[in-house]
């Protein structure tokens, strides 16, 4: 039997701040919030492995983002309490209970509403109440609770988010990881009025999300 309270204190000190993340409310959240409640029943013993991880049985596959990449990602946002946050892909719920955890409004984004379900079902048994999950096109964002001052999208995209850059507040931030293979870097967007800064944060190579996947012919 897995000690998952020990699992995730490995998880804190030997993925996340060997990995440069250092923001203690963040250590502490991510020290918290029961992962293995986020994974597809019966594969809990592998929540804390250092790899993204299925959480979906269904024909489109989904992941779960590495603790060391999400940790990062996360962290790049600089997330303060009562700020609303849009967490696009949120498959199964982990990235919206830690954003929770930190205070964050959270709106908790999934196309497939089967995912969105179990979403609510494990927030709510995870003690993270509060969390708004709703379900829709994951490239179209959520407008009705926009503006937001923070935006996680759990996967890669070829293209550049440009619906859900919109719905940021001024100085809102989005992070994601643009690119595939050796050439996907951890990105983070910042909204200046109508211009948004780049800038590359860290290597990291994620499961690329359909609805930002590049059309043959389109570049940047």
């Amino acid at each position: 039997m897995v000690d998952f309270s020990q699992a995730r204190r490995m998880m804190v000190d030997s993925q996340l701040r060997t990995f440069d993340v250092n923001d203690i409310p963040l250590l502490d959240a991510m020290d918290s919030v029961p992962r293995e409640m986020f994974v597809l029943p019966g594969r809990e013993e592998l929540a804390y492995i250092d790899q993204d991880i299925l959480i979906s049985d269904g024909a489109v596959r989904r992941y779960m983002l590495s603790p060391m990449n999400l940790g990062r990602m996360i962290q790049a946002l600089g997330v303060e309490a009562g700020e609303k946050a849009l967490d696009v892909a949120c498959g199964r719920g982990y990235a919206s209970a830690v954003l929770r955890k930190l205070g964050a409004n959270v709106t908790a984004l999934d196309a497939d509403e089967v995912l969105s379900a179990a979403a609510r079902k494990s927030l709510v048994a995870a003690g993270a109440a509060g969390v708004d999950v709703v379900s829709g096109p994951l490239e179209a964002g959520y407008a009705k609770n926009a503006p937001y001052d923070v935006i996680l999208i759990n996967g890669a995209v070829d293209v550049r988010p440009d619906a859900l850059l919109q719905q940021l507040a001024e100085n809102g931030r989005l992070v994601c990881v643009k690119g595939r293979g050796r050439a996907a870097r951890a990105t983070l967007y910042v909204r200046s009025g109508d211009a948004f800064g780049e800038r590359t944060l860290f290597d990291a190579a994620a499961p690329v999300l359909a609805p930002f996947v590049q059309e043959p012919g389109f570049t940047f």
